[in-house]
């Protein structure tokens, strides 16, 4: 049996707990790495020592570092988890793969401009590291099920995807990844939105719009809605609209999953295991990636499909900057969203 050397970038404090400024997401990477017999934490960094030093105690790993330069250069490592804000995935990302290391799993989003995002995805190809984000709300039995009613026919044709939250480089990247997920992977080909900057607000350290529109076409014909906002997380976090009905996931005060369909007598609930959140998705993801580098296969969580998402939502930038459509490949290295605030 394999056993791969991990290290973590990125420690920080349990969520909601003493000192802490995010959701301390390295603890619910390790739920993952604990439940492997294949995988050993080596090694873990963090620019605050007393939180590489805590993290170390806690899950027993055998050195702490606050310059994670010097622990990928010295430890070998295999696997590395990077669990830091969003404007240090890129050099982060890049650094690891380049020191030989064999999987990275990043937490979302992907990177403060889309010229890193590329940047990232390059590296990887280019070093044959593979690379992962933590979309790990694939893994959730609620938007598996969700997937599955949808394949069985039960609303007909699909024709439309709509998805709210608060905005969309934070939350929006989740749902952004979850109708692909819904949609197989089939390629968008356009992208037209608008986004309201009077309102903007930093979610870790990154700006996010008040609130903002985005209406895209997947190559195969199905439409797209994402409606974005402070308060938009209204009605249903997921809808899917079929030719014979629709499917809702998250329904605000009601179900985790519910379906109607033509003929029906109304809403039907269906059960389901788990809900929207919740930290089983990182063990799952964890897992899958090691596995993933023991096979030679495409995580589920890979870098090319989260590219797919930072896509759309940097053409939806694009889209509000121009004031027109965009269509895809996007091509530009910026943040438009960045840029229009500078200029504003």
């Amino acid at each position: 049996m394999s056993e791969y050397r991990v290290g973590i970038i990125g420690c920080g404090r349990p969520h909601k707990t003493e000192g802490s400024t995010g959701y301390g997401q390295a603890h619910r990477h390790m739920l993952g790495y604990q439940a492997s017999q294949e995988a050993r934490l080596v090694a873990v960094a963090d620019i605050v020592e007393e939180n590489a030093h805590a993290f170390q105690e806690q899950y027993g790993a055998e050195k702490s570092y606050t310059d994670y330069r010097e622990m990928l250069e010295k430890e070998r490592l295999d696997v590395v988890s990077i669990c830091t804000w969003p404007h240090l995935h890129a050099p982060m990302v890049c650094d690891a793969a380049e020191a030989g290391v064999r999987a990275i799993f990043c937490e979302k989003p992907m990177a403060t401009t889309f010229g890193d995002a590329k940047r990232m995805v390059t590296t990887c190809e280019t070093t044959g590291a593979l690379l992962a984000f933590s979309h790990q709300r694939r893994f959730n039995h609620v938007f598996r099920k969700a997937k599955e009613v949808l394949k069985s026919g039960a609303i007909g044709e699909l024709r439309r995807l709509e998805a709210s939250c608060s905005n969309l480089f934070d939350w929006g990247t989740h749902w952004f990844d979850m109708l692909f997920f819904y949609n197989d992977e089939t390629p968008v080909e356009w992208v037209i939105g608008q986004i309201d900057i009077r309102d903007t607000r930093p979610v870790f350290g990154a700006p996010c719009e008040g609130q903002g529109l985005s209406h895209f076409k997947y190559r195969n014909g199905v439409r797209g809605l994402m409606i974005t906002g402070f308060e938009a997380d209204l009605g249903a976090s997921n809808r899917l609209i079929g030719t014979e009905g629709v499917i809702e996931v998250g329904v605000a005060g009601g179900p985790d999953l519910r379906v109607w369909s033509k003929g029906s007598a109304g809403w039907e609930t269906v059960p389901v295991e788990g809900g929207l959140h919740g930290s089983e998705g990182f063990r799952l993801a964890v897992l899958d990636l090691i596995d993933a580098l023991k096979t030679g296969r495409e995580p589920e969580l890979s870098g090319r499909r989260a590219f797919q998402a930072t896509e759309l939502i940097f053409a939806t930038y694009e889209s509000s900057r121009r004031r027109g459509r965009v269509d895809l490949p996007l091509e530009i290295e910026d943040s438009p969203l960045q840029e229009m605030l500078d200029q504003a």
